[in-house]
């Protein structure tokens, strides 16, 4: 009974957050985005985009692990909230005073950037600080389960970010599209919201009052410290290829490069957009669910196909029509489309590691998912080396794709260790034939009509009969969610 609760209550908000985000997230990504790049040209975009990358690296030193081990945390423990959240402010704050210091101090010294790059540095750092802090705030609001507050703090910046970048694209402000008016746009956005979500916060509390606790930042830092890693080499095997592409190769081409990457890694990005939202409501599920020793397989299973189903369509669809769906963005450009026909296809592994890395986060499993992460930024650095000199930005989006799916099936063996499940046969099949049937229902509908579009809408019906007929997604146990009281 409680199994089918869990279930019902997981599946309606996850609806909620997914609906809010499909509505706001997409028209920033694929609408907003692009126009400001075909203004400001690939060179100038790709600056920022990696500088923007570059400060991204770093941003562990924003969090250090706190918005994980804090998500964990609360959900099993939830009155601690009133309890930790003054302290864990104030370490947040002296976090954030450190990774500015640190972001520029490398960035000046070490990459050799020009007084130029320094103020959209700095800009991009406080822009990440608020983006930290907003997460910060929103892990408490999950761990409550407090999901449906939490599905309209995670589209408010965007909200405000659209609204004010419309605006410079219609010369409302009586300003040019720049990078660095684009930039300011996100400052106001982002910061509006970590406004927001912290009065929400606080509401929650019983008290509140700032204060510096050495022994409680000592404890806090020990237990959030194996989080912080994760997230520091996770992040350096999916953020490292824009960087390394401006690095190894000379002059404009390495900006150009960038640029051209940043153009098909935008829709990876947006389609990732799906699954993170999928991962940030497992883990207090997983959380709360494992300190209650209660059988996780079928919430496993159910998370999995739903989130796979999805991703395996994105993924292939995206081998047949990458080159429509750039035309169609960048006003009749297809220029890296093959690129993005590989990254795309990088979504079905990152959404199997969403379910199989966060359920393994939440059972404490730090030290595997970490040699995992070391193995893949090796992976990772050696094919982009190997890569990059002679296939450009194509070179880096195939070292993304192996980097990838072999972590991916690292994740999945380890948790099937770890969690002693049983090998499904059926739901193996059933992946195979959906993925089958996906690849001919492409073939066959590509060029079904004169218009693509249309096409692709029909491949999309196909699919989503596939989905049921395959047994990827059962229609007894959806009708069972939908009428469940």
């Amino acid at each position: 009974m409680l199994l089918f609760v869990q279930k019902k209550k997981f599946i309606f908000d996850l609806a909620i957050l997914l609906i809010l985000n499909l509505l706001i997230k997409p028209f920033w990504i694929l609408s907003i985005d692009p126009q400001v790049q075909m203004s400001v040209g690939n060179a100038s975009y790709g600056e920022y985009f990696v500088l923007f990358n570059f400060s991204f690296l770093i941003g562990i030193l924003l969090d250090f692990g706190l918005t994980n081990f804090n998500n964990k945390n609360i959900a099993q423990h939830s009155h601690l909230l009133s309890k930790h959240f003054s302290k864990m402010l104030s370490l947040k704050f002296v976090l954030g005073i450190l990774y500015i210091s640190v972001t520029l101090l490398i960035g000046f010294f070490v990459l050799g950037f020009e007084v130029r790059y320094i103020k959209l540095l700095v800009v991009l750092c406080i822009n990440n600080f608020f983006l930290s802090f907003i997460l910060f705030l929103r892990s408490n609001l999950l761990a409550l389960h407090l999901f449906r507050v939490d599905s309209i703090m995670s589209v408010l910046d965007r909200v405000i970010m659209i609204i004010l970048v419309a605006a410079l694209i219609f010369n409302v402000f009586g300003l040019q599209v720049d990078v660095m008016n684009f930039v300011y746009a996100q400052t106001i956005g982002y910061g509006l919201t970590a406004l927001i979500g912290f009065l929400v916060v606080l509401n929650k509390t019983h008290t509140f009052k700032l204060n510096w606790d050495w022994a409680f930042n000592r404890m806090i830092l020990k237990k959030s410290f194996p989080f912080a890693i994760l997230v520091l080499l996770m992040t350096f095997y999916n953020r490292l290829d824009s960087v390394m592409i401006e690095r190894i190769l000379p002059g404009n081409l390495g900006k150009e490069q960038s640029g051209i990457y940043a153009k098909a890694f935008r829709l990876l990005d947006a389609a990732n957009m799906i699954a993170y939202l999928f991962s940030v409501q497992l883990l207090p599920l997983f959380s709360r669910m494992l300190k209650n020793k209660e059988n996780i397989e079928n919430i496993v299973k159910l998370s999995f196909t739903l989130l796979l189903t999805p991703a395996l369509i994105v993924s292939v669809g995206s081998l047949f029509y990458a080159d429509r769906f750039c035309e169609l963005l960048y006003k009749g450009n297809t220029e890296g489309y093959q690129i993005l026909a590989l990254l795309m296809s990088c979504f079905t592994a990152i959404s199997i590691t969403y379910i199989f890395g966060t359920l393994l986060t939440a059972n404490g499993n730090l030290k595997y998912l970490n040699l995992m992460a070391i193995s893949g930024i090796l992976i990772n650095l050696i094919l982009n080396f190997i890569l990059i000199p002679r296939y450009y930005a194509l070179g880096s989006a195939v070292a993304s794709v192996v980097t990838q799916f072999l972590t991916c099936l690292i994740q999945v063996f380890i948790s099937y260790k770890v969690f002693k499940f049983h090998v499904n046969k059926r739901l193996l099949i059933s992946v195979f034939l959906f993925i089958v049937g996906i690849v001919f229902a492409n073939y066959f509908t590509m060029n079904l009509t004169t218009y693509w579009v249309y096409n692709f809408v029909i491949m999309l019906i196909f699919s989503g009969l596939l989905a049921f007929i395959t047994g990827m997604i059962n229609p007894k146990s959806v009708l069972r969610f939908i009428k469940y009281k």
